[in-house]
């Protein structure tokens, strides 16, 4: 399906997700792609009751057999020197998402997908806010209008506790970058029932 695709994850801080999309790497490694890790400065430094940045990491590297890109410098050469045939960002916080709308390039996540943008190759992104259908709603309606942009299919993972909180399907990484980069087509339906 991947086969011989070079992959960049783009990992946020939404450190409640990770035990649910970092064993999913292994989807794309039997898709055939090569998976390129990529985190902000703040899953690289914190440490909460999901474990540590180090924790993560050696997971991280040990799936890919890939070292961990964790700075605007490492991250830069996913331009034209170094392309990827895809980046996707999952988790992707409402701060990333809202810095990525508006074009601010502060972390190795966004100066990637920035890069793969530049190349004309798709991002696809996973959400994972609890304010998508608040203030982040207006930044995510940037980002569905635009071009080779794509979203990992969504919907209400809380809507009784958290109302304004929505999570990406994770289950459907790889199809949704799979019709990213053979379709250039947004995976539907992109709007889902979602109960965690």
């Amino acid at each position: 399906m991947l086969t011989g695709k070079r992959v960049g994850l783009g990992i946020t801080a939404s450190h409640c997700t990770y035990e649910d999309v970092v064993p999913k790497i292994q989807n794309f490694i039997d898709a055939g792609a090569t998976v390129i890790p990529i985190i902000t400065h703040s899953v690289l430094h914190a440490a909460t009751r999901f474990g540590t940045g180090e924790e993560w990491i050696a997971k991280i590297e040990a799936l890919t057999g890939e070292k961990v890109i964790s700075s605007i410098k490492e991250a830069e050469p996913f331009g034209p020197s170094n392309p990827l045939d895809a980046m996707v960002i999952a988790p992707m916080t409402g701060n990333s998402i809202s810095k990525f709308a508006n074009a601010a390039t502060d972390s190795p996540v966004l100066m990637a997908a920035k890069a793969t943008l530049r190349n004309g190759s798709p991002v696809v992104l996973g959400i994972s806010t609890n304010d998508a259908l608040g203030l982040n709603g207006i930044n995510i309606m940037k980002l569905l209008n635009a071009k080779n942009i794509y979203f990992i299919p969504f919907g209400q993972d809380s809507p009784h506790g958290k109302p304004n909180s929505l999570i990406a399907d994770f289950d459907q990484m790889v199809d949704t970058v799979h019709a990213a980069i053979t379709q250039k087509k947004q995976l539907q339906p992109l709007l889902i029932q979602y109960f965690k």
